[in-house]
């Protein structure tokens, strides 16, 4: 499997999203509503496609990222029930203890991405180890 278009797509949502928080922190909270709003459908419908490729890859596989998938969709849940209360939220103080735990939250989000960034580069060189090992066996089978 060539994984490199794979990683051009991760590379290109990496670009659009440095963009989108850079934009962002000129926009009036009614602009970062909308583009809250926007990142919300984006990561739903990234989710149901990636979804739709666990329902189609094997039962090993499906596991251990069907969790971890599972526990990013609750952290996400967590994320917009935060920012619907934030929304409601007129205290000052509220409000800037609010903004740590968002802060902090997107310094985690970032760790996990680096981490998975990583893990998947793991998975991939072993993906190409195992199709090189399984067509060395062919090989010398065949011999």
């Amino acid at each position: 499997m060539d994984f490199t278009e794979r990683l051009d797509v991760l590379q290109g949502h990496v670009a659009e999203a440095r963009k989108s928080v850079q934009a962002a922190a000129a926009e009036s909270r009614e602009q970062l509503r909308s583009r809250i709003d926007q990142a919300e459908a984006d990561l739903d419908k990234a989710a149901q496609d990636t979804q739709q490729k666990a329902d189609q890859a094997g039962a090993a596989a499906r596991g251990k990222w069907a969790q971890m998938r599972a526990d990013a969709a609750a952290k996400m849940d967590d994320v917009r029930a935060k920012i619907d209360k934030r929304n409601r939220e007129l205290d000052a103080k509220d409000a800037a203890d609010e903004a740590d735990w968002a802060e902090a939250e997107a310094s985690g989000a970032l760790d996990y991405a680096d981490w998975a960034v990583r893990s998947a580069q793991l998975a991939m060189l072993d993906a190409v180890d195992a199709r090189a090992h399984a067509t060395e066996l062919a090989k010398a089978a065949g011999a």
